[in-house]
């Protein structure tokens, strides 16, 4: 699909990802862009990235509803073949009279010429959640535009029933407005905790900002920041002297310095007003003039960007911020200053409330990334073009809950969660009840069990029966490896876009420079026995034969629910193969997902007894065989194992205790000398 998008506000780098989300679902995307225009009281300067296909275009007038483009390079971008224009203004806009007229010319000029000249179906954006009525020529083009686009993309619910009562007969879909995760993101997993309430945006009246600042000097316990600037600076300065440093103006913040911003402050404030006007009655028999809305908060971007870096949002109940924040925030009466200094007082009091916040905070954001705005933007794509059924756009996926089993190794505990600090539900089965491992779980946010040392598989099992987030996919994380939340939430989708998967599994690279390991194993059998034991086990499986193992796996809900948790009888190892085993009995499938890559940071704790790591492998190898195969081709399995190890006692040292272990049974000798008494594992 071709697509021709026409945005003066795509001048500014990071709104311009949700054309680079398209590409990478695989839209052949161009860009027409202004080439400077004023985004928040300062000048940007469009500078596209290497082989970024993005045009910039001189502009004529500054208010976005009242300008144009140069209209030569326009013409010329419209003459490229594109099955569809996707123009991102207003409907009243006069760049959009601008774009249609010579879209018409340029049909027109193609006839003459010969060519098919066929009619290019368009789109047209929204934000008006007013329902205003325009003077002149611009009420006209909204009525002229609206009754003939082919789709309109909102930012909220309001603005959606307005082109639909202005006559759109066409889809018309809310996407939000995007966020990039991979920028906003958390900071440190403990907050300082505190006083600290911040601010960003505009400062101006309809803002609100000198309701804020009246609730901060109201009670001596709350410090502001404020970022931004506008035309209220000088009086939100007089008004915020008697605070002295107790309220303090940043300046306008973007990019890192903006991440910074979000993560300095404890609560960020959203004070929007509805503001009014006076305009002549049109109802009729109404003589005079009535009060009629001016501006209400058409989206609030701040709010997302915000709780995508942990930040819990008080906002006031204005326009679209209820939609936005739901119950991820708290709402207040939009001017009220003792309702939000409440509010503000309460966010910072409550440890708890915070918490909660910020949780609700990341799913809210997960829904505004530029993956899941992309995908509501190429399903409105198909539906103007007829190219596939429109249904309703689906449910966001709850973020994934992170079980991490431990044993030891603060440390590598700690390195293995930090990625995911904030970002994603965490819990913590710690098998040594070590307080150093309670602490780093706290550190970290997560839900902490003890694991009471009854082995891997019972502690990812406590952690099922105490979940977080209940229906959410499971994320196995072993305590050697790290993975970023990107990776993560690309598994998930993998995961979710085949609806067998039940498992999904990622490549693994080693940080020391070793051999990588296997990333998928043929299922056990006495065949693939003999093969390891003669040195042959990399030979290829039949295809279906084979699980993903590794140091991270993706458990679906649907096939927990349907399989159930792993089996306890397996201390440590083969719980996932005898897991992944089942699935592919109940017809589920793994998949390893290339694009996804988990660090192996060492060696976990088994490296440090590595008699006990032979002991527990080949113990609950036993225990698969005799589980799935039958005690028969056990006792066929482990005379190969007898004769294996018999022929490397031959040709070399060390071996003799793989030898022993066969002879006398591995699942007896597990059971002997470590589980009879076992505290820890």
């Amino acid at each position: 699909m071709r697509v021709l998008t026409i945005s003066h506000s795509a001048v500014v780098d990071a709104w311009r990802e949700r054309e680079r989300a398209l590409r990478r679902r695989g839209l052949d995307v161009e860009l027409v862009s202004a080439t400077a225009w004023d985004e928040g009281g300062r000048t940007v300067r469009l500078e596209p990235r290497p082989d970024e296909p993005v045009v910039g275009l001189r502009t004529v007038g500054t208010h976005p509803a009242l300008f144009c483009f140069a209209p030569r390079g326009l013409w010329r971008a419209l003459g490229r073949p594109h099955d569809l224009l996707d123009i991102q203004q207003e409907p009243f806009a006069l760049v959009t009279a601008e774009v249609l007229v010579l879209r018409a010319g340029r049909r027109a000029w193609d006839r003459l010429r010969g060519r098919a000249g066929r009619r290019v179906p368009y789109l047209v954006s929204s934000a008006q959640n007013i329902f205003k009525r325009y003077p002149g020529p611009f009420g006209a083009l909204e009525r002229a535009v609206l009754r003939r686009v082919d789709g309109v993309h909102v930012c909220n619910a309001a603005a959606a029933s307005i082109v639909r009562r202005k006559g759109t007969t066409g889809p018309v879909r809310c996407v939000p407005l995007g966020v990039d995760l991979t920028v906003f993101t958390p900071g440190e997993a403990d907050r300082p905790g505190g006083t600290v309430v911040g601010y960003a945006g505009r400062l101006v009246a309809h803002k609100g900002v000198d309701g804020l600042v009246r609730a901060v000097l109201a009670d001596e316990r709350l410090t502001l920041r404020l970022a931004g600037g506008g035309p209220q600076d000088a009086e939100l300065r007089a008004l915020a002297a008697p605070a002295g440093d107790r309220i303090t103006f940043v300046g306008s913040l973007s990019g890192p310095d903006l991440v910074e911003f979000y993560r300095g402050v404890d609560v960020l404030a959203v004070p929007s007003l509805d503001t009014r006007q006076q305009g002549p009655s049109r109802r009729p028999g109404v003589r005079g003039r009535r009060p009629a809305q001016g501006w209400v908060e058409q989206f609030g971007r701040v709010v997302v960007e915000a709780m995508a870096c942990g930040t819990p949002v008080v906002a006031s109940r204005s326009g679209a911020l209820p939609d936005v924040v739901g119950d991820a925030g708290i709402l207040v009466p939009p001017g009220d200053v003792a309702a939000l200094g409440a509010a503000l007082r309460q966010v910072v009091d409550d440890p708890d409330l915070a918490a909660t916040l910020r949780r609700r905070g990341f799913d809210v954001a997960a829904r505004c990334s530029w993956d899941a705005v992309a995908a509501q933007v190429e399903d409105l794509y198909h539906q103007v073009l007829g190219a596939a059924p429109a249904p309703a756009p689906p449910e966001p996926l709850p973020l994934p809950e992170v079980v991490l089993v431990a044993y030891r190794s603060p440390e590598m505990v700690r390195t293995a969660l930090a990625p995911l600090v904030g970002r994603l539900p965490l819990t913590v089965v710690d098998n040594s009840t070590m307080p150093e491992i309670r602490a780093v779980a706290a550190a970290a946010g997560a839900q902490y069990l003890e694991g009471r040392g009854r082995g891997f598989a019972a502690g990812v099992n406590d952690a099922l029966a105490h979940r977080q987030a209940p229906g959410a996919d499971v994320l196995l994380l072993n305590s050697d490896a790290v993975v970023t939340v990107d990776d993560v939430l690309a598994l998930q989708r993998a995961l979710h876009a085949d609806p067998r998967a039940a498992l999904a599994g990622s490549r693994e690279i080693e940080d020391d420079g070793g051999s990588p390991p296997r990333d998928t194993w043929p299922f056990p059998s006495v065949g693939r026995f003999f093969l390891e034991n003669v040195g042959l086990g990399r030979l290829p499986a039949r295809r279906g034969r084979r699980f993903v193992a590794g140091g991270l796996s993706l458990l679906r809900a649907d096939a927990l629910d349907d399989i159930g948790g792993l089996d306890e009888r397996f201390f440590l190892y083969f719980e996932d193969t005898d897991w992944a085993y089942r699935a592919h009995q109940r017809g589920w499938k793994a998949i390893l997902v290339d694009d996804v890559v988990t660090h192996h940071t060492g060696g976990g704790t088994t490296s440090k007894d590595p008699g006990r790591y032979e002991v527990h492998l080949h113990a609950s190898l036993e225990k698969y065989y005799r589980k799935h195969l039958g005690s028969f081709r056990w006792t066929v399995a482990r005379s190969l194992g007898v004769a294996g190890a018999a022929a490397r006692v031959l040709v070399r040292r060390g071996t003799v205790s793989r030898l022993r272990l066969y002879l006398q049974g591995p699942a007896r000798v597990e059971q002997d000398r470590y589980l009879e008494n076992a505290t820890n594992t």
